[in-house]
């Protein structure tokens, strides 16, 4: 397909969205990789990332890098492999190894080998990025143990990321963001305030904050959002476990044989019968952090049926995210009107409706539910002047279904002081 629009000229260029913590070092010579990917749910650096707060480094990468210290992100995943892989450090250290979160691995393949290249979101996410002078952090790689010479250039998500060519056709790469970033892009997320959640295998919700960074007091993480001049910032919260709680009801426990029959099943019953499920099948991210949380069901009894379980696990999905909107309320010191959703779980009405009783605010489903690839599309079109300015992205950008609280507020309350006991329960468990 790829080729046939090339040789019709159908292709402007090329924009790369992807998921912004997998990690991947490749031999610079051979192109071939050391080692697998790491995804960002394994938890096998957790002990590299209590070390660094052992250390007194938690407030250091926070400012530095607005995140915290986790093994989420790629920086404890890079040590791991130069430790542990046979001569990897000794490779990296003479030049020969090269880092990349799959972006860049993409672009230093469609290039064939000649471009080692990411964009700031990509960049921001792997903890070793100072989102503040938008360079490597030489303390961060110090602490680290990593050579400088394993990392990629940073460029704005909007630029040159060389060209590629399909049947003779060269085709420029203009457009690269980490998935999210890309989404609130793709959502037209362009002011302050303006914010989206993703419904994807985690959930994560981004809230713009424009040209400054804001700096969380709520568990959160600050990191820089996609543009293609001026650095511009969000605020991001991220649930570990979204659309993969259905998966694994599907596949692991054999609940249903599509995950699209889950809002259905909910709806026949008419609550949960006081079951919370607490998802944290990798721990906890936002607003808890905690790498040793891990999954549970309470208030189960002889009564409790599938649909109950069910209907507990859409409820988990939607209280997680409304945890982070709480957050991003109270840093940003402002109160949302409008959350914007995507992603493959919002089109499950079910889902979409109990989020916005629990969490009291409309919702506002695209009618393009592909924003993450329509962000990268988007950053591709402006960079080489296919479209002019953002504004001229509001006519594809409008429209879609709204979703409107009808739950009463005393409700609401019991339902999410319920949830947060029942997440205590759940912390530490695997520590």
């Amino acid at each position: 397909k790829a080729a046939s629009a090339a040789n019709a000229g159908e292709i402007a260029a090329i924009g790369i969205t992807n998921q912004r913590e997998t990690t991947l070092l490749w031999d610079r010579r051979t192109g071939k990789p050391l080692y697998n990917a790491i995804v960002w749910q394994c938890r096998r650096t957790a002990d590299i990332a209590e070390k660094l707060k052992a250390r007194g480094l938690s407030d250091y990468i926070k400012s530095a890098t607005g995140l915290l210290p986790a093994a989420y992100f790629s920086g404890t995943k890079i040590k791991w492999i130069l430790d542990n892989v046979p001569g990897a450090r000794e490779k990296a250290e003479a030049g020969d190894v090269l880092f990349g979160t799959v972006d860049t691995w993409l672009i230093w393949n469609l290039t064939g080998g000649k471009k080692h290249l990411t964009d700031r979101t990509n960049a921001s996410r792997t903890m070793l990025y100072n989102i503040n002078t938008l360079d490597w952090d030489e303390k961060l790689l110090s602490e680290l143990d990593i050579p400088k010479s394993v990392l990629p250039q940073v460029l704005p998500s909007g630029g040159d990321f060389g060209e590629t060519e399909i049947n003779g056709v060269k085709i420029p790469i203009t457009g690269v963001s980490g998935d999210q970033q890309a989404a609130l892009f793709g959502q037209g997320c362009f002011s302050p305030g303006d914010a989206k959640n993703t419904y994807g295998t985690g959930c994560f919700a981004l809230m713009n904050t424009g040209e400054t960074p804001v700096m969380s007091e709520s568990g959160l993480v600050t990191t820089l959002a996609a543009s293609l001049h001026n650095a511009e910032y969000a605020l991001e919260g991220s649930v570990f476990i979204g659309g993969a709680l259905f998966q694994w009801l599907r596949d692991e426990m054999g609940f249903f044989e599509d995950c699209s029959m889950a809002g259905p099943i909910a709806k026949t019953v008419s609550d949960s019968g006081g079951v919370y499920f607490v998802p944290a099948f990798t721990g906890l991210g936002a607003p808890r952090w905690d790498m040793y949380a891990r999954g549970m069901m309470i208030g189960l009894t002889r009564g409790t049926t599938k649909a109950h379980i069910v209907r507990a696990a859409e409820e988990a999905v939607a209280f997680q995210v409304s945890e982070l909107i709480s957050a991003m309320e109270k840093d940003a010191n402002l109160t949302l009107s409008t959350l914007k959703v995507d992603g493959g779980a919002s089109k499950d009405t079910f889902l979409m409706q109990f989020q916005s009783d629990i969490l009291g605010r409309e919702l506002l489903r695209p009618r393009c539910l592909e924003t993450t690839a329509l962000g990268a599309a988007f950053l591709a079109g402006l960079y080489t002047g296919f479209w002019k300015d953002r504004e001229e992205l509001a006519p594809i950008i409008e429209g879609g279904t709204r979703f409107c609280p009808n739950m009463p507020p005393e409700e609401r309350e019991n339902r999410l002081s319920k949830w947060k006991d029942a997440v205590s329960r759940s912390l530490g468990w695997a520590r």
